[in-house]
Protein backbone atom coordinates (compact mmCIF):
# COMPACT_ATOMS: atom_id res chain seq x y z
CA UNK A 1 0.00 0.00 0.00
CA UNK A 2 0.99 3.94 -0.91
CA UNK A 3 1.91 5.90 1.92
CA UNK A 4 -0.85 7.96 0.77
CA UNK A 5 -2.99 5.32 0.64
CA UNK A 6 -2.41 4.63 4.29
CA UNK A 7 -2.92 7.90 5.44
CA UNK A 8 -6.15 7.60 3.67
CA UNK A 9 -7.15 4.69 5.46
CA UNK A 10 -5.58 6.32 9.26
CA UNK A 11 -7.85 9.35 8.16
CA UNK A 12 -11.44 7.24 7.55
CA UNK A 13 -10.60 4.73 10.59
CA UNK A 14 -9.83 8.18 12.77
CA UNK A 15 -13.15 10.17 11.78
CA UNK A 16 -15.40 6.53 12.90
CA UNK A 17 -14.01 6.05 15.38
CA UNK A 18 -14.56 9.92 16.55
CA UNK A 19 -17.91 9.86 15.25
CA UNK A 20 -18.48 6.85 17.69
CA UNK A 21 -16.97 7.86 20.85
CA UNK A 22 -16.27 11.30 21.14
CA UNK A 23 -16.41 14.79 20.36
CA UNK A 24 -14.89 15.07 17.06
CA UNK A 25 -13.45 18.27 15.96
CA UNK A 26 -15.57 21.21 14.08
CA UNK A 27 -14.18 21.12 10.49
CA UNK A 28 -14.34 24.24 8.65
CA UNK A 29 -18.15 25.88 10.22
CA UNK A 30 -20.12 27.87 7.74
CA UNK A 31 -20.29 31.30 8.35
CA UNK A 32 -24.56 30.75 9.32
CA UNK A 33 -23.08 28.39 12.22
CA UNK A 34 -20.25 30.64 13.69
CA UNK A 35 -22.72 33.52 13.92
CA UNK A 36 -25.01 31.49 15.56
CA UNK A 37 -22.34 29.86 17.94
CA UNK A 38 -21.62 33.54 18.80
CA UNK A 39 -25.29 34.52 19.40
CA UNK A 40 -25.34 31.56 21.66
CA UNK A 41 -22.70 32.48 23.82
CA UNK A 42 -21.59 28.45 22.80
CA UNK A 43 -18.52 26.54 22.90
CA UNK A 44 -17.10 23.33 21.80
CA UNK A 45 -18.06 20.47 24.35
CA UNK A 46 -17.14 16.97 24.76
CA UNK A 47 -20.01 15.09 26.15
CA UNK A 48 -19.93 12.39 29.46
CA UNK A 49 -19.68 9.07 28.04
CA UNK A 50 -23.13 8.21 30.19
CA UNK A 51 -24.35 10.94 27.76
CA UNK A 52 -24.09 9.95 24.37
CA UNK A 53 -24.56 5.96 25.34
CA UNK A 54 -27.59 6.46 26.42
CA UNK A 55 -31.24 6.59 25.50
CA UNK A 56 -33.46 9.68 24.94
CA UNK A 57 -37.03 10.88 25.11
CA UNK A 58 -38.30 13.72 23.24
CA UNK A 59 -41.04 15.34 25.42
CA UNK A 60 -40.54 16.58 29.06
CA UNK A 61 -43.85 16.07 30.29
CA UNK A 62 -45.42 13.83 27.98
CA UNK A 63 -43.46 11.14 25.72
CA UNK A 64 -44.39 8.45 24.20
CA UNK A 65 -41.47 6.76 23.17
CA UNK A 66 -37.62 6.09 23.63
CA UNK A 67 -35.17 6.76 20.91
CA UNK A 68 -32.64 4.62 21.49
CA UNK A 69 -28.79 5.87 21.87
CA UNK A 70 -27.75 9.49 21.38
CA UNK A 71 -24.60 8.40 19.53
CA UNK A 72 -26.65 6.62 16.83
CA UNK A 73 -28.51 9.78 16.54
CA UNK A 74 -25.54 11.66 16.53
CA UNK A 75 -23.53 9.10 13.60
CA UNK A 76 -27.02 9.60 11.70
CA UNK A 77 -26.25 13.29 10.84
CA UNK A 78 -26.01 13.79 7.19
CA UNK A 79 -24.00 16.81 7.35
CA UNK A 80 -21.28 17.75 9.66
CA UNK A 81 -21.98 17.80 13.36
CA UNK A 82 -20.66 18.37 16.91
CA UNK A 83 -21.36 19.32 20.27
CA UNK A 84 -21.78 22.68 21.89
CA UNK A 85 -22.40 24.14 25.40
CA UNK A 86 -23.35 27.56 26.37
CA UNK A 87 -20.92 29.31 28.26
CA UNK A 88 -22.28 29.83 31.39
CA UNK A 89 -23.64 26.13 31.55
CA UNK A 90 -20.35 25.29 31.35
CA UNK A 91 -19.16 27.35 34.42
CA UNK A 92 -22.49 25.99 36.33
CA UNK A 93 -21.49 22.58 36.06
CA UNK A 94 -17.81 23.02 37.08
CA UNK A 95 -18.73 24.30 39.98
CA UNK A 96 -20.97 22.01 40.86
CA UNK A 97 -18.92 19.25 39.52
CA UNK A 98 -17.83 17.89 43.46
CA UNK A 99 -21.44 18.41 44.60
CA UNK A 100 -23.66 15.25 45.35
CA UNK A 101 -27.52 15.53 43.91
CA UNK A 102 -28.76 15.70 40.56
CA UNK A 103 -27.65 17.96 37.81
CA UNK A 104 -29.23 18.26 34.61
CA UNK A 105 -27.85 20.89 31.69
CA UNK A 106 -28.15 21.97 27.98
CA UNK A 107 -26.11 20.41 25.29
CA UNK A 108 -26.73 21.90 21.44
CA UNK A 109 -25.99 19.07 18.64
CA UNK A 110 -25.07 21.64 16.01
CA UNK A 111 -25.55 20.10 11.90
CA UNK A 112 -24.11 22.33 9.77
CA UNK A 113 -25.40 21.74 6.44
CA UNK A 114 -25.21 24.10 3.30
CA UNK A 115 -27.20 27.03 3.36
CA UNK A 116 -29.30 25.64 6.93
CA UNK A 117 -27.69 25.15 10.21
CA UNK A 118 -29.89 22.63 12.62
CA UNK A 119 -29.62 22.59 16.53
CA UNK A 120 -30.67 19.67 18.74
CA UNK A 121 -31.31 20.92 21.77
CA UNK A 122 -30.94 18.04 24.59
CA UNK A 123 -30.73 18.21 28.69
CA UNK A 124 -28.39 15.92 29.77
CA UNK A 125 -29.74 13.70 33.30
CA UNK A 126 -27.29 10.88 32.80
CA UNK A 127 -26.12 12.01 36.72
CA UNK A 128 -29.85 11.75 38.23
CA UNK A 129 -31.96 8.56 38.24
CA UNK A 130 -35.63 8.09 38.70
CA UNK A 131 -36.07 9.76 41.90
CA UNK A 132 -33.63 12.78 41.48
CA UNK A 133 -35.23 13.34 37.80
CA UNK A 134 -38.10 14.12 40.33
CA UNK A 135 -36.27 16.15 42.98
CA UNK A 136 -34.82 18.26 39.70
CA UNK A 137 -38.17 19.30 38.56
CA UNK A 138 -39.06 19.80 42.10
CA UNK A 139 -36.37 22.75 42.48
CA UNK A 140 -38.32 24.69 39.80
CA UNK A 141 -41.76 23.78 39.60
CA UNK A 142 -42.37 22.82 43.65
CA UNK A 143 -45.85 21.95 44.38
CA UNK A 144 -46.29 21.20 41.06
CA UNK A 145 -43.71 19.24 40.09
CA UNK A 146 -46.13 16.03 41.27
CA UNK A 147 -49.14 16.97 38.99
CA UNK A 148 -46.75 17.71 36.07
CA UNK A 149 -44.48 15.19 35.64
CA UNK A 150 -45.76 12.37 38.45
CA UNK A 151 -47.39 10.12 35.01
CA UNK A 152 -44.17 10.70 33.03
CA UNK A 153 -41.48 9.52 36.32
CA UNK A 154 -43.85 6.51 36.51
CA UNK A 155 -43.07 5.84 32.57
CA UNK A 156 -39.21 6.52 33.08
CA UNK A 157 -39.00 4.32 35.67
CA UNK A 158 -41.00 1.67 34.30
CA UNK A 159 -38.76 1.81 31.15
CA UNK A 160 -35.81 1.58 32.94
CA UNK A 161 -37.21 -1.75 34.80
CA UNK A 162 -37.83 -3.04 31.37
CA UNK A 163 -34.42 -2.61 29.93
CA UNK A 164 -34.41 0.69 28.20
CA UNK A 165 -33.23 3.10 30.88
CA UNK A 166 -33.36 7.11 29.67
CA UNK A 167 -30.77 9.48 30.18
CA UNK A 168 -31.09 12.48 28.03
CA UNK A 169 -34.52 14.29 26.36
CA UNK A 170 -34.46 16.03 23.11
CA UNK A 171 -36.30 19.68 24.14
CA UNK A 172 -36.08 21.99 21.45
CA UNK A 173 -35.11 21.83 17.45
CA UNK A 174 -33.81 25.38 15.91
CA UNK A 175 -33.60 25.75 12.19
CA UNK A 176 -31.26 28.88 11.73
CA UNK A 177 -31.99 30.37 15.19
CA UNK A 178 -35.56 29.82 15.05
CA UNK A 179 -37.64 27.00 16.71
CA UNK A 180 -39.85 24.78 14.77
CA UNK A 181 -43.41 24.72 15.68
CA UNK A 182 -43.85 20.93 15.14
CA UNK A 183 -43.40 18.91 18.68
CA UNK A 184 -39.66 16.92 18.21
CA UNK A 185 -41.20 14.01 18.85
CA UNK A 186 -43.28 14.23 15.62
CA UNK A 187 -40.29 15.60 13.72
CA UNK A 188 -38.06 12.75 14.21
CA UNK A 189 -40.76 10.15 13.28
CA UNK A 190 -42.37 12.24 10.56
CA UNK A 191 -39.43 14.47 8.97
CA UNK A 192 -36.46 11.99 9.98
CA UNK A 193 -38.44 8.81 9.70
CA UNK A 194 -36.77 7.52 12.89
CA UNK A 195 -38.13 4.59 14.69
CA UNK A 196 -38.70 4.33 18.25
CA UNK A 197 -37.15 1.53 20.35
CA UNK A 198 -39.65 1.51 23.02
CA UNK A 199 -43.07 2.54 23.41
CA UNK A 200 -43.87 3.98 26.58
CA UNK A 201 -47.46 3.88 26.70
CA UNK A 202 -47.79 0.17 25.38
CA UNK A 203 -44.82 -0.94 27.87
CA UNK A 204 -43.33 -2.57 24.59
CA UNK A 205 -40.69 -2.99 22.40
CA UNK A 206 -41.75 -1.36 19.10
CA UNK A 207 -39.07 -4.22 17.31
CA UNK A 208 -42.13 -6.62 17.93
Amino acid sequence: MSKEGLMSRIFIIFLTVCAIFTACPVWAASEGALKLRSLNDLSEFTPPEAFVNGNFVADESDPHYVFGKIKDFWKARSCPAGWFIENGEKSRIKSQQNLSGPLEYTLYLEEDCPGKVTYYVFIDHSRSNSAQWMEWRKLFHKSKAEEEYGATGSLLERSAAKGFPVDAELRFIEVGGDLISKKPENFLIDDLKMTPIYDLRKVENTDR
